[in-house]
């Protein structure tokens, strides 16, 4: 069992057990791993009193209002479905010694294309502890350690939530670190920990994944700003499009994959953006319309 957070440690410390757990969660079988998730699931689901507390402290300290308080958010709903992606992600097929491809060259000797940990991996992200969780049970999942560096508002959740986490049996002291987010020294000290970590992955808007792709020593998987765009055909039920394009907007405008831009075919276009621009004010939703003409 993982020792609690409570206990100061550095950066470098933090790193280096991160490398020693690699190798110990790289031998766990499927059944351990598949375990040991199910078994943080639990733990998540009867300790949510304690975790909608220190989310209670971030939102009372943090002073975000609208879209960013409520990525910020937890509630029994949004603790309850941690859980259940925690369950889904022990249900999935482990990717570990997964042949991607086989040969036999010309002179008999064999060579295999194989699926294996990548050991330590770094994630920064913003305030929201749901992927806290998320990384969490992907990275185990995979066999690997874990380092946390999340966004200073959602301290109190993330360290709460890593303090259950860890505190499950059999998970290896070292495989979920969670550096300080009071300071941006974590981050730089993280981005380039060359030999103790072996990919970062940024999580946020753009300003975060240049920082860390323009300044990493560390390899980088890049993820995406966001752009999600809605397309409405020549063919399509326009009144159906309307709540389309409304749900994926309204109904929770803080997650990557909300809606962005709606694209509108031209020869409908003259037609249903009135149309679209008045469903939306119905709905108390203040749209903003900018006209280009796509060739």
């Amino acid at each position: 069992m993982a020792t609690s957070l409570r206990t100061p440690t550095s950066t470098r410390d933090k790193l280096v057990r991160g490398r020693e757990a690699a190798a110990l969660l790289a031998q766990l079988t499927t059944a351990q791993k598949d375990a040991i998730l199910l078994a943080m699931a639990d733990a998540i689901a009867s300790n949510a009193a304690s975790i909608l507390e220190a989310n209670q402290a971030d939102l009372n300290s943090s002073g975000l209002a609208g879209a960013m308080r409520e990525r910020l958010l937890l509630n029994p709903e949004r603790i309850a479905a941690m859980v259940a992606g925690v369950r889904k992600v022990a249900s999935l097929p482990d990717p570990v010694g997964d042949t991607l491809a086989e040969w036999t060259r010309p002179n008999g000797l064999r060579i295999r294309k194989a699926r294996v940990p990548l050991g330590v991996v770094g994630v920064i992200y913003e305030s929201r502890p749901n992927v806290t969780v998320d990384t969490v049970s992907l990275a185990l999942k995979s066999g690997n350690a874990v380092v946390l560096r999340g966004g200073k508002e959602a301290v109190h959740s993330n360290q709460r939530l890593v303090e259950i986490m860890n505190g499950v049996a059999g998970v290896p002291e070292g495989a979920i670190e969670l550096l300080d987010s009071n300071t941006r020294d974590s981050v730089h000290e993280l981005i380039k920990a060359r030999g103790l970590v072996d990919v970062l992955i940024p999580r946020g808007g753009p300003g975060l994944i240049s920082f860390v792709t323009e300044n990493a020593t560390v390899p980088v998987i890049e993820t995406g700003a966001g752009n999600c765009h809605i397309f409405v055909d020549e063919s399509a039920d326009t009144d159906m499009a309307d709540r389309i394009v409304i749900n994926a907007k309204t109904q929770r405008p803080s997650v990557c994959n909300a809606a962005e831009k709606l694209l509108v075919h031209e020869r409908i276009a003259a037609k249903y953006v009135p149309q679209i621009v008045k469903s939306c004010s119905n709905a108390a939703w203040k749209c903003a319309v900018t006209m280009r003409l796509a060739v």
